[in-house]
């Protein structure tokens, strides 16, 4: 398959090394020099330039992509080019930072295809948000950490809180969420716990037994 990355800090250089690792093509679009010298110098195809700039993505060559992934800290041009994407039918995965607020999420999440926190998901999540799959890519996870999911229980002291409100360890993030009989998708801030709720949760090896008691 072939991607097309937008921004290579973080979140896109892991995703893309993830991507190409399993032999798919990736390009990357920037517009530092310094991180398309980087990009290039680490194998990847590269176009120096605005991924909010349609001009630039067809340079990247999105008219055949599969999926685009815009992974900058600028949620204006993430959106701008997840809509190129949609335009020429790719599968959009956009970046939005977990400190907007709920209606901000709402907004942008109705056109695209899957919203990335780093803060929560990192690498792993982008690329399997990208490939449209199974959230769980516990193989992607750092040995540190572990994925677990956890059915919330009658009685459970998480009812009725929101994700927000949550007293989780410092290391835990919540990065999916179901109702019962139905798929894992990423929460909302705002989004309340229900009885029979499931949650994918990554958090440090050392702290999976906190997290469990806060739930459970």
């Amino acid at each position: 398959m072939r991607f097309v990355i937008v921004g290579y800090g973080r979140v896109g250089s892991r995703t893309a090394r993830i991507l190409a690792e399993e032999g798919h093509e990736v390009v990357i679009v920037d517009n530092d020099h310094d991180r398309i010298d980087r990009a290039a110098d680490e194998g990847f195809e590269t176009i120096h330039g605005d991924g909010a700039d349609e001009a630039v993505l067809t340079d990247a060559g999105i008219a055949t992509a599969d999926a685009i992934g815009a992974f900058t800290p600028n949620l204006n041009a993430n959106f701008a080019a997840c809509m190129v994407g949609n335009h020429h039918g790719c599968r959009t995965a956009l970046r939005i930072d977990e400190d907007y607020r709920e209606d901000i999420y709402e907004q942008y999440a109705d056109e695209v295809d899957e919203i990335i926190y780093p803060e929560r998901l990192g690498a792993a999540g982008a690329k399997t948000a990208m490939l449209g799959g199974d959230f769980n890519v516990v193989t992607d996870l750092a040995a540190t950490l572990q994925l677990t999911v956890l059915k919330i229980p009658d009685g459970s002291a998480a009812i009725g809180k929101r994700m927000s409100e949550l007293n989780l360890p410092e290391s835990a993030r919540i990065y999916a969420h179901g109702r019962a009989r139905e798929s894992l998708t990423i929460p909302l801030p705002g989004t309340e716990l229900e009885a029979g709720d499931e949650v994918a949760v990554v958090t440090e090896t050392s702290s999976a037994d906190a997290v469990r008691a806060a739930l459970q």
